[in-house]
């Protein structure tokens, strides 16, 4: 399932390191591009929306 988000406080390569880890804590197959210029991310896992977002949120991000 493919999943996009907006993620305000994506600002740089370290953020993104950062948000992909959270991610493939939920799912270790996700596959995560995203670009901190435009703070969009596109996620592809089998993981629900809703559980993408709380790894987000709890690796200290918010999810517009």
């Amino acid at each position: 399932m493919g999943i996009e988000l907006r993620i305000p406080d994506l600002a740089c390569a370290a953020c993104v390191d950062t948000v992909t880890r959270a991610i493939q804590t939920i799912d270790a197959t996700a596959q995560v591009r995203a670009d901190p210029t435009t703070k969009q991310v596109e996620v592809i896992t089998r993981a629900s929306e809703a559980a993408i977002k709380q790894a987000i949120v709890e690796a200290g991000y918010s999810v517009a």
